[in-house]
């Protein structure tokens, strides 16, 4: 297992199959504030070769009704840097790894001028996540991250697909 600190087609592959990830910013006081988040890879890297994310802000319940009064938007907007882990654990050691993501991120509207970016990544997600598919995400700002620093160790391998158990008679 070894650290990098460039994002490779693995490491891309591991972070766009990856379930969920935690997103970190900073409150106003400047300590990390984390959360879970489910979130896609754009199908491409932006005109310099950055990964970007997009993460919803949806309809689970939370504290506040606005989405834009969400703690984790208001603190992007005073300062728009962003950490993103993207880990898988084992109890086989030998299978751990991690990508960690340092990126700006962006609340993106769902208005005219941001529509088409907008429509893919609720598309993408859709695609990722059938819960939002019964959720109108595509009337809910998502936050874009743009990554711009990548720093990956251990083992981003896929893993092999578990096989469907036999059914025994009984």
């Amino acid at each position: 297992m070894t650290l990098v600190s460039a994002l490779d087609a693995e490491a891309i592959r591991f972070i766009a199959e990856a379930r969920r990830a935690t997103l970190t910013t900073s409150d106003p006081e400047g300590r990390p504030r984390l959360v879970p988040i489910c979130y896609v890879a754009a199908e491409r890297l932006d005109e310099h070769g950055r990964l970007v994310l997009h993460t919803p802000l949806d309809e689970k319940p939370k504290r506040v009704t606005d989405p834009h009064d969400l703690a984790r938007v208001r603190d992007l907007l005073v300062l728009p840097e962003a950490t993103i882990l993207v880990d898988r654990w084992d109890e086989d050691w030998t299978r751990l790894g991690w990508v960690r993501l340092r990126g700006i991120a962006e609340l993106l509207e769902p208005q005219p001028h941001e529509r088409a970016e907008h429509a893919a990544a609720v598309a993408a997600l859709r695609r990722k996540y059938p819960q939002y598919r019964e959720q109108r995400i595509e009337a809910r700002p998502i936050l874009r991250i743009t990554c711009g620093e990548a720093v990956a160790w251990g083992d981003l391998a896929p893993l092999p697909r578990a096989r469907p158990r036999a059914r025994t008679a009984g």
